[in-house]
């Protein structure tokens, strides 16, 4: 028999684990091999790559529900511990309870119940009947609990298996539901699928028959629409939106899953506006008794339910014998709101930080533009506005424009930057930029039309406002927000768009507004988290015009949720409406200056690129050609090294890989600084190394003058000439590729092997491309 020693950790587990395990276990308990994580997405300059995922080398399972036990192998080479740490790690992240590791000789086996570990041998691994008693008398589960832990998720071919941390929110629910708490609290990071989550909290709660009527509560007709369409859509017989205008008392009563939003049930569109707690009370009692509902789940909680004196608070409190879950993906923690006071600490959080370390969101990097005008800028003295006013002689800053004061230059500009962006990089990605109010939107849609008339003619939906109060642009969300639909491409918007809205395939988040509030914060950020790979969306980006982004610095960002200690936990809140979250920027003027392109001049005077880890720890910050010059010092001395490394490169190409590895495409960086008709080697030299550039065709035009050609007869100089050519289009490195012969113009000259024959074989046409690019890069 083979030495253990000599064996590699895949035949240990085919010999001993594998044996060891399957001698107690079915094998339809078992799974090998399974990834837990996707591989965290990482960012090098435009160059985006996956880490390997997480995998677990067994997941044990009770049933497809719920893995209880974690297997971690490892060579005979190693201890039997050795793997256990890993085990251990994977166990918590999936919420096991038993975590196991092995090199063939034994299992050593950690229990995160009693918190002992033990050594067991081979032959005694445990059953899943073992691990049940243990884990049934540590929990002591009820009879309805045991029965939920048999219910099955929904599946189907549209339906995806829960990621592992929806399942442990899922579970932990049901089972804490199971155990009668009436108030719970789940924190999920924006685009980790809460919608889906609740979907399958309530579809084992149905089919287990412990719930048997739902209401799901949102603030947005989009978020109630969506919710329906998408992840609920397998419940859609028992599903119904509540119509006070429509609905009939009596039939009613025949669905499963209600949908409603609070404004329905309270008759009031704003929260804040006074309201008689008898009216709400008799509205609902038109349609429901107040135990007509065993279970509430409340959308993006953070939001009116968080107030203990909120109108939508009347709906919970009238509906008080029902379990109520809260979801969100920020929780609001102040002196006079709180989440946790009604609904306790969370059951369950998964981070933003989390689903990016896991590849599940998208990570991103932040390109702050500064103006010349963004620290301050005063007036002349006695300045008249557009409109013949004069302009309070004061300093204004990022915090005053749009809000206090109209800059006709700064909005032209904006645009101007935002417009070039995309032009460096895709023109048709979707893209939020959130302004200041409804009237910068609006001049910042005219601006960006105007400055992309091109695209507009296209399609005039290119660019469009989608606020509060325009009728067009909301009839538009639908659109914005399709994975399928192209049009509209940017959405200039206030708050309309800044949550709950699915914006899966958002690329750029604009931020010229300031921002006050972290909630408020994450949720826009959060526009733009989830992951569309097939469809081309691995990241997005942040380009922030406020310097607004300073706030990944504040602890807060994606630290452990906490209550205030300020808040009240006795009585009304007292405080006045709309005082809750003030406005950093202020009231605004109900008219304000507005200053034209010729009574303030607007540049940007530089731009810096950040990258971010998921923690919201700044990585890396600098220009990005600054950026790009470092890396390029890095690799190559001086000029004269870089220049000998190109020439002594057989493959061009070579280089350009290199800093593509770091990050740096050449490409995108030449049509940010409008030089693509510069060859790369000319873009390095200037970047760098501070040299005059020459475009291809300069290049290529010294060449013939230095009468290169000469030496060369017949189809051999037409083919050197041709390639001439074929350089100015499309660089040198399409011409070091043999396969440039099977394309016009070459092709009248025959196959490649017939025209490397003109050239004395194919050692003569290589030598003949070597010297041609030597003439090309030759220095004066």
């Amino acid at each position: 028999m083979i030495n253990k020693k000599l064996m590699t950790e895949e035949d240990i587990k085919l010999r001993f684990i594998t044996p060891a395990i399957t001698m107690k276990w079915n094998i339809d308990h078992i799974t090998m091999e399974t990834k837990i994580t996707d591989g965290k997405i990482n960012l090098k300059g435009n160059f985006v790559f996956r880490e390997k995922p997480k995998k677990a080398d067994y997941i044990l399972y009770v049933n497809e529900n719920n893995p209880i036990a974690i297997v971690e192998a490892k060579d005979n080479n190693h201890s039997v511990s050795f793997g256990m740490q890993q085990a251990m790690t994977y166990a918590q992240m999936l919420d096991v309870p038993f975590a196991y590791s092995s090199n063939g000789d034994a299992f050593f086996e950690h229990d995160f119940l009693t918190g002992f570990e033990r050594q067991i041998p081979l032959t005694e691994f445990p059953s899943l009947e073992e691990l049940m008693v243990r884990y049934q008398a540590a929990k002591v589960l009820s009879d309805q609990g045991k029965q939920i832990i048999g219910q099955p998720y929904y599946t189907s071919q549209n339906t995806y298996a829960p990621r592992y941390y929806q399942r442990n929110a899922i579970n932990r629910t049901v089972d804490a539901i199971a155990r009668r708490q009436q108030r719970l609290l789940l924190v999920m990071a924006t685009g980790t699928g809460k919608t889906y989550t609740a979907f399958q909290i309530v579809y084992r709660l149905l089919k287990s028959g412990m719930k048997k009527k739902v209401l799901y509560l949102a603030d947005r007709n989009i978020l109630v629409d969506q919710s329906i369409q998408q992840d609920f859509a397998p419940l859609e017989k028992t599903i119904h939106k509540i119509n006070f205008a429509k609905d009939d008392p009596i039939t009613i009563t025949s669905h499963e899953v209600y949908f409603s939003l609070y404004q329905q049930l309270t008759d009031r569109e704003d929260e804040e506006v006074e309201d008689n707690e008898d009216e709400t009370v008799s509205r609902l009692a038109t349609l429901f008794q107040r135990d007509f509902f065993d279970l509430i789940i409340v959308d993006e909680c953070h939001r009116g339910s968080a107030k203990k004196d909120s109108n939508w608070r009347r709906i919970l409190d009238y509906f008080n014998s029902a379990t109520k879950i809260g979801m969100t993906a920020t929780p609001k923690e102040t002196k006079y709101i709180s989440n946790i006071d009604y609904f306790g600490e969370p059951i369950y959080t998964y981070s933003l930080r989390e689903g990016i370390e896991d590849g599940f969101l998208a990570p991103f990097r932040v390109i702050n533009i500064h103006t010349n005008i963004g620290e301050g800028w005063r007036p002349f003295k006695g300045q008249l506005d557009k409109n013949g006013q004069e302009i309070e002689d004061r300093i204004y800053t990022n915090s005053d424009f749009d809000y206090k004061i109209v800059i006709d230059g700064r909005t032209h500009e904006v645009a101007r930057e935002i417009t070039k962006y995309l032009k460096s990089t895709d023109r048709m990605q979707k893209t939020i930029v959130f302004c200041a109010n409804e009237d910068h939107a609006e001049r910042m849609r005219i601006s960006l039309i105007n400055l992309n008339s091109d695209m507009v003619k296209q399609n005039p939906d290119y660019v469009v406002r989608i606020t509060g109060s325009d009728v067009y642009g909301k009839s538009k969300i639908d659109y914005f927000i399709s994975v399928s639909a192209n049009y509209p491409v940017i959405a200039t918007t206030s708050k309309l768009l800044s949550t709950g809205a699915d914006c899966k395939m958002t690329k750029l988040i604009v931020l010229d507004q300031m921002i006050g509030s972290m909630t408020e914060f994450k949720q826009i950020i959060g526009r733009g988290t989830r992951l569309r790979e097939k469809e081309g969306k691995t990241h997005f980006t942040v380009m922030d015009f406020r310097n607004v982004t300073c706030l990944f610095a504040d602890p807060e960002w994606d630290g452990p949720i906490e209550q205030d200690d300020k808040f009240d936990k006795g009585g009304p809140n007292p405080v006045t409406p709309g005082s809750v979250t003030p406005p950093s920027p202020g009231p605004e003027k109900n008219e304000k200056p507005i200053v034209d392109e010729y009574g303030c001049t607007v540049i940007v005077i530089g731009k810096t690129v950040s990258i971010y880890d998921s923690n919201g720890k700044l990585l890396r910050q600098e220009s990005i050609i600054d950026y790009t010059k470092s890396n390029i010092l890095g690799s190559y001395a001086s000029l004269d090294n870089f220049i000998s490394k190109w020439s002594s490169e057989d493959k061009k190409e070579s280089i350009k890989n290199l800093l593509l590895e770091r990050g740096i495409d050449l490409e995108s960086l030449k049509v940010e600084q409008n030089m693509v008709d510069v060859d790369d080697f000319d873009f390095i030299c200037h970047v760098a190394f501070g040299q005059k550039p020459l475009t291809r065709r300069e290049r290529a035009n010294n060449v013939k003058k230095r009468d290169f050609l000469s030496k060369y007869n017949g189809v051999a100089r037409e083919v050197l000439e041709a390639l001439l050519d074929k350089y100015m289009n499309t660089g040198v490195y399409e011409i070091e590729k043999t396969e440039v012969l099977k394309l016009d113009p070459f092709l009248k000259f025959g196959k490649p092997s017939k025209i490397a024959q003109f050239f004395g074989g194919k050692d003569g046409y290589l030598q003949a491309i070597r010297e041609l690019e030597e003439e090309l890069y030759k220095v004066g």
